[in-house]
């Protein structure tokens, strides 16, 4: 795998930049990278300058676009369109040009709301995800779909990694967008530094939540690529839940912020819970997150503290 060519779309997002370093650690010899500004993977005229210009062998898919709860309320369209349409023009240009393999990023938004928890890889067509975040969820298990049709119909091989959500250094703090972790880092921070005494959040604090290490995510999907070659999907995680307000407590307390929490209630919660078994990842390719929580946090944390100088 490591003489092969790899593309990278989404190599310069949070995910992709922390993946392609690792890859070159790793001492893989022929990476590209495919984002923005370049390359615009909604049209169909870019997905085959990709190809052409960087000639995979692989295809590791990563690029999405994403956001909160809020993010997802506001644009359902745009995150419907775009992700559906840079995933099924990927896949399908991919076996077009007879790559060795693509490796898609699902999302665990595209769980069904009241999944059992853990989160097994068999319940995912169990019901319609949780409603803020359907249109993403949805459009990102087409690849799903569309991965295992190729499969049976052409011998195509994809696989689909669904991992739970992200954190960690270099993740997104614009408060317009971002997820709930950095979210909460970047309201605590500002408090302290603008000596506020309290901060606003966003539901009741019930809701559960799985964290996952973006270092970690990087090892499973390094590895999936090396060693898994079907298309049921994976699931990719820690394998722990929190819930939001024993999290808002934990950055709390890490971050130093002294004043109050106040709980918008008339915000919602999103999905109940959220947790997956991860027993499939370990089973097929020997994965396992390593990274504690609070130390992962406490990375974040000062990541974010280091580029507003604070």
């Amino acid at each position: 795998m490591k003489e092969k060519r790899i593309t990278i779309t989404g190599g310069n997002g949070f995910l992709g930049r922390h993946l392609v370093r690792k890859m070159q650690e790793q001492e893989y010899k022929n990476l590209s990278v495919a984002d923005l500004p370049e390359y615009n993977l909604t049209h169909a005229e870019d997905v085959k300058k990709m190809y052409d210009l960087t000639r995979p062998d692989v295809v590791i898919h990563l690029a999405a676009k994403v956001g909160g709860i809020g993010f997802n309320q506001q644009n359902p369209g745009t995150l419907f369109y775009n992700n559906i349409m840079m995933g099924v023009q990927l896949l399908n240009e991919g076996y077009l040009r007879k790559i060795d393999k693509f490796v898609a990023l699902g999302t665990i938004c595209a769980y069904p709301k009241f999944t059992p928890v853990p989160f097994k890889e068999e319940d995912i067509w169990n019901g319609y995800p949780e409603e803020t975040n359907a249109p993403y969820g949805l459009a990102k298990k087409m690849m799903l779909v569309q991965s295992q049709a190729y499969r049976q119909q052409y011998g195509f091989n994809s696989i689909f990694l669904l991992p739970v959500n992200l954190y960690g250094p270099g993740d997104n703090f614009d408060p317009n967008s971002s997820h709930v972790i950095p979210a909460l880092i970047k309201k605590c921070v500002d408090a302290i530094d603008n000596r506020e005494e309290e901060i606003i959040v966003w539901g009741t604090g019930k809701a559960t939540r799985e964290f996952f290490y973006v270092e970690d995510a990087v090892d499973a999907i390094i590895l999936a690529t090396e060693k898994y070659n079907k298309s049921d999907p994976i699931n990719i995680g820690a394998g722990f839940e929190i819930s939001i307000k024993d999290l808002v407590n934990l950055i709390v307390e890490l971050t130093g912020f002294m004043g109050k929490v106040v709980w918008d209630i008339t915000k919602p919660d999103g999905q109940p819970r959220r947790m997956l078994d991860t027993t499939k990842a370990l089973n097929e390719f020997g994965f396992v997150a390593k990274t504690d929580f609070r130390k992962g946090l406490r990375k974040t944390i000062n990541w974010y503290r280091a580029q507003i100088g604070k």
